[in-house]
């Protein structure tokens, strides 16, 4: 018999308190798309000036930013934000995101976008795997154990 767990030490509460808003996703997609500075995510994304700051100061904090100091000819230093190896961490949780939009949201046309593999061309998929390399089909295939963490209520 399960155990009923308290929440307040739950993983998906505590990454949803660090990227579980619009603007900070959007950053994070541009990030990854290579894109470095302010006015390019802000033209790009569409994000308020105040709104993007502070997502990006909160990225920063968080520690899936950092800041890289960079100063074009006649200009004063300026900031460009590079992703950590805690911010690529999260490149499979966008990449679910958009294969789950492209599933149930995309135009009639197809997804927006498609990836591909660099090397061989092929669609990148994602998949669950155990430690074993069973292949999880969904939920159903898994079971939730406490773990060392766990907070179980009295």
């Amino acid at each position: 018999m399960n155990e009923p767990f308290r929440a307040e030490n739950c993983s998906i509460a505590r990454t949803l308190d660090v990227v579980g808003e619009k603007w900070t996703f959007l950053v994070l997609r541009e990030a990854f798309s290579g894109v470095r500075r302010f006015a390019d995510m802000q033209a790009i994304t569409g994000a308020p000036r105040q709104v993007l700051s502070a997502r990006l100061a909160r990225l920063v904090d968080e520690g899936l930013l950092r800041k890289v100091p960079y100063r074009e000819p006649g200009q004063r230093q300026r900031d460009e934000y590079r992703l950590t190896e805690k911010g690529l961490d999260l490149y499979p949780l966008l990449i679910a995101l958009m294969h789950w939009g492209d599933r149930y949201l995309a135009d009639a046309a197809g997804p927006p976008m498609e990836l591909t593999h660099r090397d061989c061309g092929a669609p990148v998929e994602q998949f669950l795997r155990c430690a074993d390399g069973h292949e999880v089909g969904g939920p159903r295939e898994v079971t939730a154990r406490p773990g060392p963490g766990a907070l179980l209520s009295a």
